[in-house]
């Protein structure tokens, strides 16, 4: 070992006491730099905490107020959902009565159109039943004429496509029944009416007047017998002769007169029914009367269509003006023509079925 590394002796220790050493100042104005440093360290670190603090403070706060809030929106949620869910379950209840009120809507809308359909069919079928039932009554084809047009403006007003074969069938049986000829009745007994009034005015074989045109002719051979006079008068020379003309002339007139009378007193006709001459006044007022029953007795058989009765009681008739009444008067002519028509027409003419409409109207009924 060297010298230099020997360190000196230490002195003696004196009685005033023992020598600081020269770091010991540095070393504690470090550790006091240190201690400041950490004291600002520290005060700064409390306060950063202290600041922390607060704001975690503040924070928390805030995270409270906002959970509060986000509470209050979770309840009002809630509450929300809740009401939403009644709501979604009054709507989907509401709208599963509405589906099933529109089901029964639709139901009771089908059965409506059904029902007018049925309703149309049953009232034309009833109807055209009640004018057939008129019609084979009445034997007039005017009330099924009717209730076919009737039928026929209905289906029309109607315009229902599946009925369109019943317009179809009710205008082919409307055809089919105008083209029949239907005895009018009407017409028939106001003919025989006509013919009962005439009665009275009819001249019989038995009261027929018979006389000649002598009457008639006397005033012309009286002027003939007047103009010799005048011509006598106005010639005086020729007075014999002309009154020889003047009694010549009245004696033709007188014997004329007197031949005129006697053809009057006698008469000669060829009688075909002897009883017919024979027959006394009351007893005309009688046949008179007897052929108006008849004549009524075939009017009530025409209104009540029974034409072979009243086709009899005009035969009848007919016969009885042909053997009682004057056939060259114009009265029994006419008589006669009216009694021809009648029986000409009165005949069973059978009104047609509309089995068509019937038949159609069955199976649009049916479908």
């Amino acid at each position: 070992m060297s010298d230099d590394n020997i360190s000196p002796p230490a002195a003696p220790e004196t009685s005033a006491g023992p020598k600081t050493p020269p770091w010991l100042p540095a070393l504690a104005t470090g550790l006091a730099v240190l201690s400041v440093a950490a004291l600002g360290l520290a005060w700064q670190g409390q306060t950063r905490l202290k600041e922390l603090e607060q704001e975690l403070v503040r924070r928390q706060a805030g995270s409270q107020s906002e959970a509060s809030e986000a509470r209050a929106l979770a309840r009002q949620a809630q509450d929300l959902t809740r009401d939403t869910a009644a709501k979604t379950a009054l709507l989907e209840a509401r709208l599963a009565e509405v589906s099933l009120q529109r089901g029964q809507l639709e139901e009771l809308i089908q059965s409506m159109s059904r029902s007018r359909d049925e309703n149309v069919i049953g009232d034309i079928e009833a109807s055209l039943r009640v004018a057939l039932q008129q019609s084979s009554i009445t034997g007039s084809a005017e009330p099924l004429v009717a209730a076919l047009r009737q039928a026929d403006e209905r289906l029309q007003r109607y315009k229902q496509p599946r009925l369109e074969g019943v317009r179809r069938a009710v205008a082919r049986d409307l055809d089919r029944v105008k083209a029949v000829s239907v005895v009018d009745v009407s017409t028939l007994a106001i003919r025989l009416d006509e013919v009962v009034r005439l009665l009275d005015e009819l001249p019989m074989l038995a009261s027929a007047d018979k006389a000649g045109e002598a009457p008639a002719a006397r005033p012309a051979r009286r002027e003939r017998a007047a103009t010799p006079a005048g011509a006598a008068a106005s010639a005086p020379e020729g007075m014999m002769s002309e009154w020889l003309g003047l009694a010549r002339e009245r004696w033709q007139d007188w014997s004329g007169q007197v031949w005129t009378e006697a053809k009057s007193l006698l008469r000669v006709t060829r009688i075909d029914h002897p009883e017919a001459m024979l027959l006394a006044p009351e007893q005309a007022f009688f046949l008179r009367e007897n052929l108006k029953l008849r004549l009524l007795n075939a009017r009530l058989a025409l209104l009540s269509r029974q034409f072979d009765t009243a086709q009899a009681d005009l035969r009848d008739t007919q016969a009885v003006l042909e053997r009682y009444f004057d056939g060259r008067s114009r009265k029994v002519v006419a008589a006669n023509e009216l009694l021809r028509q009648v029986l000409g027409q009165a005949r069973l003419v059978s009104v047609p079925r509309p089995d068509d409409t019937l038949a159609a109207l069955s199976a649009a009924g049916a479908r």
